[in-house]
């Protein structure tokens, strides 16, 4: 009797073990799989803030997989590989989707976005809701969230004090190599100059270019500041990226999954806007203690100009008519 009660308990606690197992696998069968591509490397401040606050706050219903390096598809290609059903999610940039929708080439201006708050109301607010349905109802993907790169500044190796876009003339400014670039180089004053990034240090040592542009961060990163001499706090451009997910997948799920992985979204990408700013703002310390000189210019000076010279060029045709006014008024 003392075997056949063993055998007993043995055979009830072995079925109670493989339908614990069962149940793990079915719970894990229905989880979402969401499949992100991006060119940033794993230890970008986006992915950090996708892999350490995104994807904790869905694991309950998701398994978020980030591919980073490009090495799932090609930089640039990520929209259409959503759009076939081929990707769950990128980050997707204004540059990349004013391509399919130029009207989009709006939110890739100077000056257009004050700073990571305005950038944020923008993208929260009835103005962008025509942005999103188009691209929601032509190519399948969601916008989720916006994302804070970094506000844009100009670090010279110059001496000259610049305080309005008059002081940059002649200046070779280097500045990505795509036309869209190249003109808000021309609309700061500049003299625009094509360079690959990985050229940029030696360029800035050698003097075959007079400065650069890019947020703080960067330029710490890149050690730019080894071989200029100033900062100029031209906050030109507040750059942006997108968090977008296949509309169809976000269909997919029950409403109360949907509002879970909006909410995830918007927290993750507000959690590393804060930390961006927050590293923004130490950086300017940084720099003053490696010697260079960090100042603010005539802002509205810049401004007004850099602004003009977008509303009176070709690419501001596809742009809904006083949508700027609207944007600056928010």
């Amino acid at each position: 009797m003392r075997n056949s009660t063993v055998r007993r308990f043995l055979l009830a606690l072995t079925a109670a073990v493989v339908m614990t197992a069962m149940t793990t696998v079915a719970f894990a069968a229905d989880k979402v799989v969401l499949r992100l591509s991006a060119p940033a490397s794993a230890t970008d401040a986006r992915a950090v803030a996708l892999t350490t606050q995104f994807a904790p706050a869905i694991a309950d219903f998701v398994t978020f997989e980030g591919h980073w390096n490009a090495s799932l598809f090609k930089q640039g290609t990520e929209l259409e590989a959503i759009s076939r059903g081929n990707l769950d999610m990128c980050i997707a940039s204004a540059q990349e989707l004013s391509e399919f929708f130029p009207e989009f080439s709006i939110f890739t201006a100077g000056y257009l976005h004050r700073d990571a708050a305005h950038q944020v109301r923008v993208f929260n607010s009835d103005l962008m809701k025509p942005f999103k349905e188009k691209v929601e109802k032509e190519l399948g993907v969601k916008l989720l969230s916006v994302i804070y790169l970094g506000r844009r500044q100009l670090n010279l190796r110059i001496d000259k004090h610049i305080d309005t876009p008059a002081d940059l003339a002649g200046v070779k400014l280097r500045m990505p190599g795509s036309e869209a670039w190249q003109f808000l180089g021309r609309a700061l004053g500049a003299n625009p100059t094509p360079m690959a990034f990985t050229e940029v240090y030696t360029g800035l040592q050698t003097g075959a270019i007079d400065g650069q542009d890019n947020p703080l961060p960067t330029d710490k990163d890149a050690k730019f500041y080894e071989v200029t001499k100033q900062i100029v706090l031209t906050s030109h451009l507040v750059d942006l990226n997108y968090l977008a997910i296949s509309k169809k997948k976000f269909d997919s799920l029950p409403p109360d999954q949907q509002a879970k992985l909006q909410k995830a979204a918007d927290d993750s990408m507000e959690w590393g806007r804060q930390r961006q700013l927050k590293l923004e703002d130490e950086l300017v310390q940084f720099f003053k203690d490696k010697g260079l000189k960090v100042y603010e210019p005539n802002l509205d000076a810049f401004r007004s100009q850099v602004q003009k010279m977008y509303l009176e060029s070709d690419i501001s045709k596809s742009w809904p008519k006083g949508l700027v006014e609207k944007i600056n008024a928010l």
